[in-house]
């Protein structure tokens, strides 16, 4: 299915992108290539490749970061709040990000 200058608005609809006539025009070819070498990934026989399901560790394989999960005393309000540079009414003050 060839990529369209449809499909190009699409996208940036949904990036919420404003994008001119010659950026879609310029686009449409690049993200054409991006899907073709993605299609070309598909060709591949991964038949023989072991799914690696939940990191690159070998099953049964411990590393030095597993640990077990059980449950543990959390932080606490006051201890967390003890470092914060400027800590307002038991929460963390962080500059306003408009």
């Amino acid at each position: 299915m060839p990529i369209t200058e449809a499909d190009i608005d699409k996208i940036a609809q949904l990036a919420h992108l404003e994008i001119t006539d010659e950026e879609r025009r310029a686009l449409t070819p690049q993200i054409a290539s991006i899907v073709a070498y993605v299609e070309q990934l598909n060709e591949l026989d991964t038949s023989a490749v072991e799914p690696a399901i939940g990191g690159l560790t070998p099953a049964g394989e411990r590393t030095e970061t597993t640990r077990d999960d059980t449950p543990r005393p959390s932080l606490g309000q006051q201890l967390a709040l003890a470092e914060a540079p400027d800590p307002a009414a038991g929460h963390f003050r962080v500059p306003k990000v408009l």
